[in-house]
């Protein structure tokens, strides 16, 4: 995986960066390349991409404003594929017809990773997440409170320990 993927994955979840890194290096040696696009992203980056297609312009690429997509909270990654081409260092196929991208998301789902391509009513083929044990649909209120209370280092070690008591009492 290329170093811009690198990069992003330092800043999400050490779970799923490892997740990821991994896909990366299955397809890899199979042939194939990803590079992770997204990762964590603030509130009003999230509000920006909320927007697009509804209070500015271009089409909709999310139907999470701030605070519900699980990108807010480092637990979520978007990947594409790209060329192998090596004069070329990232080429997207943004085409989620390609076998890339359905070789990517069944290596995903073996990860448990919960994939955004397996959407019924928005399929968000890049999107990847880690929830823990918070919900796989958006981020509910316990997660709010607890990255109100104690920001991503609160919401990070209640997913390592597996739910928000097992993360209070181990404070």
């Amino acid at each position: 995986m290329d170093q811009v993927s690198r990069d992003r994955l330092a800043e999400v979840h050490p779970r799923l960066a490892t997740k990821v890194l991994l896909i990366g290096d299955i397809l890899e040696h199979e042939g194939m390349a990803i590079r992770v696009v997204q990762g964590l992203r603030t509130i009003a980056q999230q509000d920006a991409l909320y927007a697009m297609g509804r209070t500015a312009p271009g089409k909709k690429v999310t139907n999470c404003p701030g605070g519900k997509s699980y990108h807010n909270f480092g637990l979520a990654v978007d990947c594409v594929p790209s060329s192998m081409d090596p004069t070329q260092p990232f080429a997207p196929d943004w085409n989620p017809d390609h076998p890339v991208w359905k070789r990517m998301i069944e290596v995903a789902q073996s990860m448990a990773l919960n994939c955004g391509a397996t959407w019924r009513t928005f399929k968000d083929f890049p999107h990847f997440q880690f929830t823990g044990p918070f919900p796989e649909g958006e981020p509910n209120d316990e997660l709010h409170a607890l990255f109100n209370q104690g920001g991503l280092p609160a919401v990070w070690d209640a997913v390592s320990r597996g739910g928000v008591q097992n993360a209070v009492a181990g404070s």
